[in-house]
């Protein structure tokens, strides 16, 4: 720790500290423009001049100088440095003339107005006129893709857009050309940008050159209610903020969770807002003749009892989506079980995870936070580049900071870290787990060793007996202990771990999916649309959910949910830790709560669930899983729990892994309606062209 004084006050902080941060620390604020907390040092933009005792005669930039680099006064006292001087005053409305010399007059047309740094600060730190009467320059616009838009006459060149793309996103597709007055920021060839993260330019850009191109001229930031929520397309659980205006998404904003996202989010997260608007489902639906025809909730609740009535209990089945929430999933569960089924599941892909087999064994145990606690990693039929973007930006961020093996089994591809590749399949997963192999001596000198298991591993024929051969590994080479629990299952399903929490897998001689599909009379799917629908044939299906894809086609009877956005649901991300979704809108048409649903047909079906209110259900939740209650806890698993695994058997295939994510934009039946995520979708496999519009 080291000592200081700011502006007359004195503080300790460590000594690794810039002199930025030690003022803020002492609560002085500081401008700035090209400093980021989470980004390297630039010190190019000048803003945050301070001035230093006993220094040079002129300002420093408090950003690229350290608390170490400070020297102490002739008698020893503690360094002085100054935030509010006649002299740094000066100095910063200097630099800020000189950043407005070719700076447009947009702010009236600027997507960025009302959350402007540059505007912000011009006021606060600026002076009322100019010196300056020469012709602004301009800039040609790029075309860097579908998401990001550029009014690149407006850049200030702090550089941010770039370190962010070359050190968070892990591809260097921006830089920067030419020097002074003819400087640029470009992708060089004008190609659009291929990053999965690259979204996050948009919140770094202090001034309006890089803007949300989907969200362009929509609305202003004040028009705006503002909901803290949850993200729900993939596991992460990243904190996000959405802005409605009225009944409509505007746009979707990250949240700063340093457990999880830090304050990134992927681009399905942040541009899928369209697919919410479109191809919804608002009102039910019966297939009469053939053909689906719209009809009250009265008529479609009686046809379910028609249905239903028809048939006996072990030939009902009820299967959950990768979307909905605890709360929906539970009174699905209750729902079944009084009408004397067992029949449910929550893995459509079919993957080898048991609840049976404790906590540890279906969550990411090291935490997403521990991966930077990690000294060697193990990725084994996981592609997190695609499968959870966020989290795989923050093993590049440990991979960064050096002294990180990192090994994959399977065909991953560029991970946007380096890697060494160790197999493509099961065969190379056993010669590891026996014993063999250089990396094999990697883990097992590691102190924090961390395996990860994907979907692509565990959904297969063969599952069970990779996920003992997983678990037996991480037993020999000393991944699980009371101290730290390296065993990892990365999930790519929101719901899928609240589900498994619950107990939503096959009840005493119930049916799983495989068995389920073909074999019922009457089958639910609660927003299940990742699944074979050509194998229902022969099954009455009802689909609660709330788009119009592969589910609701198949569909007997439609029930119109709600979406993510449109409820207060819970939800467990991949790593079990327990977050809740708020209601930043509502349904359209006659769509309602998923459990609302549920509650009204158990009344119909003559066997009503014992709640009235989302209150009233989570209290019982609560009661059944105190550890729900938790919200933003994570409830830890038991480390022996990995040892039943170990004992899993079976025969091993000569498959290859393969990820369950064929294309990042098009995952779920939000995304499959998003005309953004289409083109983005189209961009990736090469059937539009990468060139300017």
């Amino acid at each position: 720790m080291a000592k200081l004084k700011v502006d007359g006050t004195e503080i300790e902080v460590p000594d690794h500290y810039t002199l930025l941060q030690a003022a803020e620390e002492a609560g002085a604020e500081v401008p700035r423009f090209c400093f980021h907390e989470r980004l390297s040092i630039a010190g190019n933009c000048r803003m945050c001049l301070i001035e230093v005792k006993g220094g040079p005669p002129k300002p420093v930039a408090s950003c690229a100088m350290g608390v170490r680099d400070l020297r102490p006064g002739p008698n020893g006292e503690a360094p002085e440095i100054f935030t509010t001087t006649p002299m740094v005053k000066k100095a910063r409305e200097g630099v800020m003339e000189f950043l407005l010399i070719n700076h447009p007059l947009d702010c009236p047309i600027c997507d960025q107005g009302g959350e402007c740094d540059l505007q912000d600060q011009a006021m606060a730190y600026g002076v009322d006129s100019s010196r300056f009467h020469e012709n602004k320059r301009a800039v040609e616009d790029k075309y860097i893709g579908p998401l990001v838009k550029t009014i690149m006459t407006r850049c200030i060149h702090c550089t941010r857009c770039i370190r962010f793309t070359t050190e968070v996103g892990g591809i260097s597709e921006l830089g920067a050309t030419g020097r002074g007055e003819d400087m640029e920021i470009t992708t060089y060839l004008e190609r659009a940008m291929t990053s999965e993260l690259q979204g996050n330019v948009i919140d770094l850009c202090p001034v309006g050159a890089l803007t949300s191109k989907p969200y362009a001229f929509q609305a202003r930031p004040w028009e705006l209610t503002k909901t803290e929520s949850i993200d729900v397309m993939d596991a992460v659980g990243s904190a996000i903020r959405v802005d409605s205006r009225g009944r409509e998404v505007m746009r979707i904003m990250p949240r700063n969770n340093d457990a999880v996202n830090e304050e990134w989010i992927s681009d399905k997260t942040r541009f899928i807002w369209d697919g919410l608007r479109t191809q919804r489902l608002d009102r039910p639906y019966v297939r009469r003749n053939g053909r689906l025809q719209p009809a009250s909730w009265a008529e479609a609740f009686a046809a379910i009892k028609e249905a239903v009535a028809k048939t006996s209990a072990d030939r009902i089945g009820a299967i959950a989506g990768d979307l909905v929430a605890v709360e929906e999933i539970y009174a699905l569960k209750a729902l079944m079980t009084s009408l004397g089924s067992a029949n449910i599941d929550c893995r459509q892909d079919g993957a080898a995870l048991d609840p049976a087999l404790g906590r540890s064994s279906y969550i990411f145990n090291s935490t997403i936070e521990g991966i930077e606690e990690a000294d060697a990693i193990l990725i084994i039929g996981a592609n997190p580049r695609f499968e959870a973007s966020v989290l795989n930006a923050r093993i590049r961020k440990r991979w960064r900071a050096g002294g990180l093996p990192i090994g994959v089994i399977g065909d991953m591809g560029d991970l946007r870290y380096d890697y060494e590749m160790l197999g493509a399949g099961p065969e190379s997963l056993k010669e590891l787990a026996d014993g063999k192999g250089k990396f094999f001596s990697a883990l097992k000198k590691a102190s924090r060793p961390l395996i990860i298991i994907g979907q692509g591993a565990l959904a297969r024929a063969d599952g069970a007996a990779v996920f003992g051969q997983t678990a037996k590994l991480a037993t020999a080479i000393g991944a699980v202990s009371d101290e730290w629990n390296g065993f990892a299952v990365l999930h790519t399903a929101a719901a899928r771990v609240g589900a498994l929490d619950i107990g939503f897998v096959p009840g005493e001689g119930g049916k799983n999916v495989t068995g389920m599909l073909g074999n019922m009379d009457v089958l639910f799917l609660l927003g299940a649309d990742e699944l074979d629908m050509n194998r229902t044939e022969g099954s009455f299906v009802v689909y609660i959910g709330t788009h119009g894809d592969a589910g609701a086609h198949r569909a007997d009877v439609i029930l119109p949910g709600a979406a993510y956005t449109e409820k207060a649901g819970t939800y467990v991300n991949t790593e079990g830790r327990v977050q809740q979704t708020n209601r930043g809108g509502f349904a359209p048409g006659e769509a309602r709560e998923d459990w609302a649903i549920l509650r009204a047909l158990s009344d119909v079906l003559g066997h009503r669930l014992p709640f009235d209110s989302l209150a009233q259900l989570r209290a019982r939740l609560y009661a059944d899983h105190p550890h729900l209650a938790e919200i933003d806890e994570i409830a830890a698993g038991d480390p022996a729990d990995i040892a039943k695994v170990a004992r899993l058997g079976g025969k091993l295939g000569k498959d290859a892994f393969v990820s369950p994510v064929k294309d990042f934009y098009l995952t779920n039946p939000i995304a499959r309606a998003s005309a953004v995520m289409a083109e983005c979708s189209a961009l990736a496999k090469g059937d539009i062209k990468q060139a300017a519009e």
